[in-house]
């Protein structure tokens, strides 16, 4: 009997072994197209769309629209079918919004927006000009303390002190009587709303922070923002005054003519019309830029009229008016490049007969970096309807190691959003993982709580907002992120090839199945 139980037993454990060796078995005609992914060709690539010569391919910027090119030549030469009426270019009609600052002097000398003040402001280009600024101390209007009593700001120009608020000689707030500051010094913009609604011509505003901004955002300060342009004319409602925030140094050189500073003036403040002239010039500068998504399709076999979207944006931070570049390898040159690499092989598996069942359209977005625009565009102005979209799989940051992992595991990848609406595309995206990359996968950023927000923060969100599956591929923050530090020495090659074989791998199958992916889940 004890023989019998053990053979038994020993013909479960072989159906078992044999069940999970055909789970985990490899598709040879994957591994074969997989492994044609490279160092060598991603590098090749990599280390040109990051060079000086791209410019960090900045939106509305001559890199941008090189490497918009190239991608497009790419695509050609890879003999993807030019999707937008014959063209591989459908572009973005964008606007680009600044503060244009063409002269701010005060007392006859000169300061710089960007360096010495940014602004804040709606207001069409106006001149400004004064032989009097008024100084209002912290700028409070409470009942218990009060700096503009008896004083008309209406047209005039204001100087404040913008933060903080008066102390007494116990430590404790004049407002609240004790050490917890009242909303005047926790709410910045409390005592701006309150000034602006006195209608002053122009106000200045000054703080310790100011000078923190602008060595931390520099010339982000300035950049403006950008928006697609629907064709109406964009007009902010009724302007009101500009608000120029200034360092302290700036502050203190009108505040030297009453012979005061604004340390001083923190402790004790007092107000003062200041005799010192200013000028300035500015306002609010629109100009119309075409930056296009670049598109290329691999045409399907008997379910072609499904489409599998493949996606980076190739767009970065681009160059700086002082020359600075920002090169973007990892955001997103590394993407990009994924794009580029996944379109070579499926091409390739194409011309050998192996080509995908479901249509692929390999989509390098414009404009992420100014608040996923290209994606937006296409997904308000699909090339191919929405509906017929199975998936979006979008690669943003695959080429380097993130703090996280810096000091362990390098053998990683996040995977975001895979589950948010798909429990399949969830599953294909670890099964693939284990049948063929082996790494670890980290699920962090699909923590509804997660303070990141990551997977509402790339390209794929646009398809998600439409009810498309797609799973966001990244490999998380380092210290160089947005910084001209972001260089492709950085890059982790062997591992960035890693990510995309995933993707592929994930393409292959979502391509290739039977059924489209189910839409089940609705997560957050």
């Amino acid at each position: 009997m004890l023989s019998n139980i053990l053979k038994q037993w020993f013909t479960s454990a072989l159906m078992v072994s044999v069940l999970y060796s055909c789970a985990v078995a490899q598709d040879p005609v994957q591994v074969k197209y997989a492994n044609l992914l490279n160092e060598e060709s991603a590098k090749e690539k990599l280390t040109l769309l990051a060079s000086n010569a791209f410019e960090g391919r900045g939106t509305g910027q001559k890199g941008g629209e090189k490497a918009a090119k190239y991608i497009a030549d790419q695509f050609k030469s890879l003999g993807l079918q030019a999707p937008v009426n014959g063209s591989y270019f459908q572009p973005l009609k964008l606007i680009h919004s600044s503060y244009a600052v063409n002269k701010f002097t005060v007392a006859g000398k000169s300061f710089q927006n960007g360096k010495d003040f940014y602004v804040q402001g709606n207001n069409a280009l106006t001149t400004f000009a004064s032989q009097d600024i008024v100084f209002v101390g912290y700028g409070i209007q409470d009942a218990k303390h009060n700096d503009l009593n008896g004083i008309d700001i209406r047209n005039k120009i204001v100087l404040v002190i913008n933060e903080g608020e008066p102390i007494d000689a116990q430590g404790n707030s004049i407002i609240t009587g004790t050490k917890q500051l009242s909303a005047w010094a926790t709410d910045r913009n409390k005592r701006l709303q309150a000034l602006l609604a006195k209608n002053p011509k122009l106000i200045l505003a000054t703080s310790s922070v100011v000078g923190n901004m602008i060595e931390r955002f520099g010339n982000r300060l300035t950049a403006g923002r950008y928006f697609l342009d629907n064709g109406a004319e964009n007009e902010d409602d009724q302007a009101l005054a500009p608000v120029v925030n200034i360092t302290e140094a700036v502050a203190n050189a009108i505040l030297a003519k009453e012979n005061t500073s604004v340390a001083e003036q923190m402790k004790k403040p007092r107000h003062a019309h200041v005799s010192t002239a200013l000028e300035a010039e500015m306002g609010v500068k629109r100009e119309q830029l075409q930056d296009p998504n670049v598109l290329g399709l691999l045409e399907g076999t008997d379910l072609k009229d499904e489409i599998v979207v493949l996606s980076g944006h190739y767009d970065h931070d681009g160059i700086t008016p002082d020359g600075t570049i920002f090169p973007g390898a990892d955001d997103n040159g590394s993407g990009t490049v994924g794009v580029l690499e996944l379109a070579r092989v499926f091409s390739k598996a194409k011309k050998d007969g192996k080509g995908p069942r479901r249509s692929m359209l390999f989509i390098a977005f414009a404009a992420e970096e100014k608040g996923l625009l290209g994606s937006k565009f296409y997904s308000e102005n699909p090339i191919i309807p929405l509906a017929n979209t199975v998936t979006c799989l979008n690669m943003d940051m695959i080429g380097r190691i993130d703090d996280k992992h810096l000091n362990g595991n390098h053998n990683y990848l996040h995977i975001i959003g895979s589950d948010k609406l798909s429990s399949e595309l969830f599953e294909i995206n670890k099964q693939a993982n284990e049948r063929y990359t082996k790494m670890e996968l980290d699920y962090m950023y699909d923590d509804p709580k997660d303070p990141m927000r990551i997977y509402y923060r790339s390209d794929q969100y646009n398809f998600a907002k439409h009810n498309i599956p797609v799973t966001f591929y990244f490999s998380g923050l380092h210290p160089h992120y947005h910084t001209p530090e972001d260089t492709v020495d950085k890059i982790n090659f062997p591992m960035m090839v890693k990510r995309e074989k995933l993707v592929f791998h994930v393409a292959w199958e979502v391509a290739n199945r039977d059924k489209r992916l189910a839409v089940d889940s609705h997560k957050e």
